[in-house]
């Protein structure tokens, strides 16, 4: 029975009951039995392993010694005042010529005895009892300590004393309790470090240490000579503090000086022991500071609490870089009180460390050694209290990749440690940019670099128009110059992009119920600013000039441009003359949609900047009244995008294909994740990617060339050549804007990329839905590549920096072999339209470098004499920069600085390159003023007539100056817009013939006629002229020279494609073009004149999403 009932599971164990927990289950409580401690380990415990407790009895023992020096400086205060009275009642102990009895003896009254012994006891018992706790069997090694023996000698005679009554005078050197007080301060130290958690500094702990050991020698000299003295002529403690200070000091007055030789000695012994002791301790601590200078400065918590600050990542600092960020960042007048900490893993070198130590500078940034992958380093740049973090990447690497993974991790740890932190990010890679989409802002190197370039090839410059859009300058640049141009540019330069609330705005809160269109111009007409976008509340989205159907709001936010910020601005109103009180404003030009709008004759135009940003001829003159009418949109319900399309250009490119060969939508194969998705021209079946190669086609190895195909390869005028090292996913960034659905199909031109590398194939995949995409193989090293691509008939060649070229050990080196091959290109292709990127901005000065130009020379004086007034955009005076034929990556920088003040840059920037498009937004596009377009006069003028017709807003003027003095570098041809490089046929040498440029007989007599008839001139005018006819003599011939020169170049180049194959038609006709200068001017004043080939930025209303709304 009991084993049957055995085999049976208890109730409690079934299923139902395990589930439902029965409340009837008996529990137990189980206790963990450990080896009880015995009474030692326990005294252990408290006494040293437990740091509170243990800190406690330090600090108590502390107290001990310093109370025991205390009461040694009250006891020789208090002792007799006479030597005689001392030693009488112990006798004479005369040795030596001294009588050592006041030594020996001492006198002490019975209440100091009593304390003293009490201290001198708890000391010794604290002191063995330590001494028993840490005995590990070998007991000589505790007792020979020089703690130890140090407290045998200042209590064990007190403790005699308290048996014997004769030791209670007997003299006890309680002042070298001072050595055993500086010993147990700094283990309190290390203990309170070690209590509350907290990494004790190096630093403090050594200067802790020195401090201490100066004290502990000062007063061990002070108590030993008063105390010798006594033996001789006495001296009072004060005597013997001045006496040491003396003595350390080195002065040595020799008014007070110890008279017995045990004094003597003494003083001996301890200058030896400080010429050993503190040595070494400033020694120790000299190390520590250089070392805390590597690591960089401290940043308290309690600073972090009341200061505002913004931390900068990096992994390497260059002084470019950092002046850059200073500099933009402080320009703004709120951040004057801000603090910029710089975390950075690597030491700082000479000359970023000079610089922050400048006092413009030192207050206001803190330089940091350490990762931000380390909580610890955070902790330090307060990075939890800091109102922005931003993260830079190093471009001047071999592996950028590598550069962004490591980006990207400092952009997670950021985020990890302080979630609120608002984080702006530098990335290079486009495809990397997804990894970093939690922060608040980004700027992708690559993808900005590649769409300004694309943009220069449609509007000139705008690489350079960013440029300025982006720096904080206050248009000062240039105003000193003679020249009129060099003011009016420098003027311009300083607008920039800002933003208020319509209905906080004294500009625009009266349109509030207008459409943009008549916001734009009215404002612009009044005030001098141009109104470029808003933001509605409702969508937060940026649209740029959302035409004449938008209607503004009283919450809108309005984006204009202007040479500083409304809050900063003093509106006056101006007061008219009689004649202008008969004419109605120019703003009434614009009304509603329907009406019509007049330009009435000699208007007084405001102006917002100076009189002498005007030009041209005087504005009193009678102009030609122009009416133009409003725009009006055609609301039929039969309106169809495709008409809209199909009639943005009647014109083809060169009849390659037809309107049925491209049709709008959205690329269907993207390259990286987070790529721009914008409607573009696309190919409705796509290239193969044999037929996209060009040497394939020239070779004849395509097996797909047909007559219909072939037409594809007659590249003529309009060609764009990218120079690029290998083809990466940011190349198609490039392309994007130039196949954009608001481009019209004019102005799709074929695009051939000269690599040198071979493509992948997921890149080709990727671009060959896109029309008149091409490659070749090459470098643009070689000139028989750069003649197969076409480039003696292109319009354009985009030289892009390579990224194995980006390194170097002298950082700006980094550009020689791009500027040395774009001089090689420049001096081959005079007419040749060049856009190069550099990686350093300081190198623009050697693009289409000349040593006999003295327009660069001049502009280069003038950008030096910007520099030396420290401003920090001296170098828009460099002729390439200023036309546009180059820029540095590194300039848009400021972008991401700009951000911290201006959130909605990047957005507008992106906007403005073609990168991102917003329903309704417009685009940014360029116009060419003809001929018949200067009737219009003046900008404001042209300003009315675009905003009241087809609702554009123009933002600038890219303006084309030729220049007084012929350069030696004068192209000597120009390229033919009718010949194709790839037109095979004819005789060659037949045409070379033909088209051979030679000077006639009757020419070369004329020149040497008006020669003898000039110097017969200057032999009458005197010797003033003489060196005036033999500069311009020289400068002549100089010319001359480079004719001949231009002449071999182009045999050369002539040889080489005959070689190849390719026809020289119209390639050797020379035509003495003028040198010029081109330059920018943002936002100009209304009254400046318009000139014959000025190109106007405008921003055009996106007429799809426009009309597709109102349909």
């Amino acid at each position: 029975m009991d084993d049957r009932e055995a085999t049976r599971f208890p109730l409690k164990h079934r299923f139902k009951d395990l589930l439902l927990r029965e409340q009837n289950d008996p529990k137990f409580q189980v206790e963990f039995l450990v080896k009880e401690s015995s009474f030692k380990e326990r005294l252990q415990w408290y006494l040293i392993k437990n740091q509170r407790s243990s800190l406690s009895v330090r600090v108590f023992y502390l107290s001990l010694k310093v109370l025991s020096c205390i009461l040694y400086v009250s006891r020789v205060l208090t002792d007799c005042k006479h030597q005689t009275q001392c030693s009488s009642h112990h006798g004479n102990y005369t040795l030596l010529e001294i009588d050592w009895a006041p030594v020996i003896w001492v006198d002490r009254n019975e209440i100091l005895w009593a304390v003293q012994v009490s201290v001198a006891v708890i000391c010794l018992f604290m002191r063995i009892l330590l001494t028993y706790l840490r005995y590990r069997g070998n007991i000589l090694q505790q007792v020979l300590q020089m703690a130890f023996i140090l407290e045998l000698i200042d209590t064990v005679p007190f403790v005699i004393g308290i048996f014997y009554q004769s030791f209670r005078k007997l003299f006890v050197p309680v002042f070298l309790n001072c050595w055993l007080a500086k010993r147990a301060l700094e283990s309190t130290v290390n203990d309170l470090h070690r209590a509350i958690h907290r990494t004790q500094s190096a630093m403090f702990n050594q200067v802790l240490m020195l401090i201490s050991t100066i004290v502990c020698l000062i007063f061990t000299f002070i108590c030993g000579v008063e105390h010798l003295q006594r033996a001789g002529t006495k001296l009072t403690v004060f005597d013997s503090f001045y006496f040491c200070i003396v003595t350390f000091s080195t002065v040595g007055f020799g008014d007070v000086v110890p008279d017995i030789w045990p004094s003597k000695l003494l003083v001996v012994f301890m200058i030896l022991v400080t010429l050993m002791v503190l040595p070494i301790q400033f020694e120790e601590l000299a190390y520590l500071w250089m070392e805390r200078q590597k690591s960089g400065g401290y940043y308290s918590r309690q600073r972090a609490e009341t200061e505002k600050h913004v931390v900068l990542c990096v992994s390497s600092i260059k002084i470019d870089l950092l002046m850059d960020f200073l500099n933009e960042f402080y320009a703004h007048p709120k951040l004057e009180e801000h603090y910029v900490i710089i975390l950075c893993p690597t030491e700082l070198d000479a000359a970023v460390r000079s610089v922050l130590r400048i006092p413009m500078w030192s207050h206001r940034v803190i330089y940091l050694q350490g990762s931000a992958l380390k909580d610890q380093d955070l902790v330090r740049a307060k990075l939890d209290y800091a109102e922005a973090c931003f993260i830079l990447t190093c471009r001047c690497v071999a592996d950028r990749n590598a550069a962004d993974y490591q980006t990207i991790l400092r952009a997670w740890a950021v985020k990890d440690f302080a979630p609120g932190c608002t984080l702006f990010v530098q990335i290079l890679k486009p495809e990397n940019k997804f990894h970093v989409k939690f922060a608040d802002h980004i700027v992708c190197e690559e993808e900005f670099k590649f769409a300004m370039l694309a943009m220069n090839c449609i509007c000139p410059a705008t690489s350079t128009f960013i440029t300025l859009l982006v720096h904080t300058s206050q248009g000062l640049e240039g105003q000193h110059s003679p020249e009129d141009w060099h003011r009016i540019y420098g003027k311009c330069s300083g607008n920039e992009v800002y933003s208020i609330v319509l209905n906080k705005s004294i500009f625009f809160s009266e349109y509030e119920g207008n459409n943009f269109a008549y916001a734009s111009f009215n404002a612009y007409n009044k005030y001098g600013i141009c109104l470029i976008g808003v933001c509605p509340e409702d969508t937060k989205s940026i649209l740029l000039n959302p035409g004449a159907q938008y209607t503004m709001n009283a919450m809108d936010t309005c984006f204009y441009i202007s040479l500083t910020k409304e809050e900063n601005s003093y509106v006056k109103q101006r007061e008219c003359g009689n004649n202008s009180k008969t004419q109605p404003p120019m703003g009434s030009a614009i009304t509603r949609p329907g009406t019509m709008a007049i330009d009435i004759q000699e208007i007084s135009i405001p102006s917002s900047l100076e009189p002498s940003l005007s030009t041209g001829a005087n504005t009193s003159e009678r102009r030609q009244p122009i009416i133009i009418p409003v725009l009006e949109l055609p609301d039929s319900p039969s309106f169809q995008a495709s008409k809209l399309l199909s009639g943005q250009s009647k014109s083809h490119i060169n009849g390659d294909e037809s309107n049925d060969g491209y049709f709008i939508g959205y690329p269907p194969n993207l390259p990286y994740i987070g790529s721009s998705t914008i409607l573009c021209h696309l190919r409705k079946k796509k290239m193969p990617t044999c037929c996209m190669h060009l040497e394939k086609f020239l070779s004849k190895t395509c097996n797909h060339k047909d007559d219909e195909d072939a037409k594809v390869y007659s590249l003529k005028s309009k060609l764009v050549i990218v120079s690029v090292e290998t083809a990466g996913n940011s190349l198609y960034n490039f392309i994007l804007p130039l196949r954009a659905s608001y481009r019209p199909q004019n102005e799709l031109w074929p695009i051939v990329l000269l690599l040198e590398h071979v493509p992948d194939e997921e890149f080709l995949e990727t671009i060959s839905w896109f029309p008149m995409i091409y490659y070749l193989l090459g470098s643009i090293d070689s000139l028989d590549d750069l003649l197969r691509c076409g480039v003696s008939f292109a319009a354009s060649m985009v030289v892009v920096d390579k990224e194995s070229t980006m390194t170097a050990k002298e950082d700006y080196m980094a550009d020689a072999k791009t500027i040395v091959n774009v001089q090689t290109l420049f001096r081959l292709f005079s007419g040749l339209n060049i856009i190069t990127e550099l990686t350093h901005s300081a190198n623009m000065r050697f693009m289409q470098f000349s040593t006999k130009d003295c327009h660069s020379l001049a502009f280069s004086k003038l950008a030096k004499k910007e520099r030396e007034k420290g401003s920090n955009l001296s170098f828009i005076f460099h002729l390439p920069f200023a036309a546009g034929r180059v820029f540095s990556i590194s300039m848009l920088d400021t972008l991401l600085y700009q951000s911290f003040v201006k959130d909605y840059m990047i957005t507008i920037t992106r906007l403005l390159l073609g990168l991102e498009t917003t329903p309704q937004s417009g685009f940014l596009c360029a116009m060419s003023i003809t001929e018949e377009d200067l009737c219009i006069e003046t900008y404001g003028r042209l300003y009315q007539r675009l905003s009241s017709t087809v609702g554009d807003i123009p933002i600038g003027i890219y303006r084309t100056k030729s220049q007084t003095v012929e350069s030696p570098e004068t192209p000597q041809f120009q390229m033919s817009d009718k010949a194709s490089v790839f037109d095979e046929g004819g005789d060659l040498d037949e045409q070379h013939q033909n088209l051979q440029c030679e000077i006639p007989d009757s020419q070369l007599q004329t020149q040497s006629l008006r020669r003898r008839s000039m110097q017969w001139a200057s032999s009458l005018l005197g010797p003033w002229h003489t060196e005036r006819e033999a500069d311009r003599l020289s400068q002549h011939r100089g010319v001359l020279l480079s004719c001949s020169e231009r002449l071999e170049v182009t045999e050369l180049v002539k040889k080489r494609m005959k070689n190849l194959g390719l026809s020289t038609l119209g390639f050797d006709e020379q035509t003495n073009i003028k040198n010029s200068h081109a330059y920018i001017l943002i936002n100009p004043s209304s009254d400046t004149k318009l000139e014959l080939n000025d190109i106007v930025y405008i921003i055009r209303k996106d007429t799809l999403s426009s009309k597709l709304d109102n349909n």
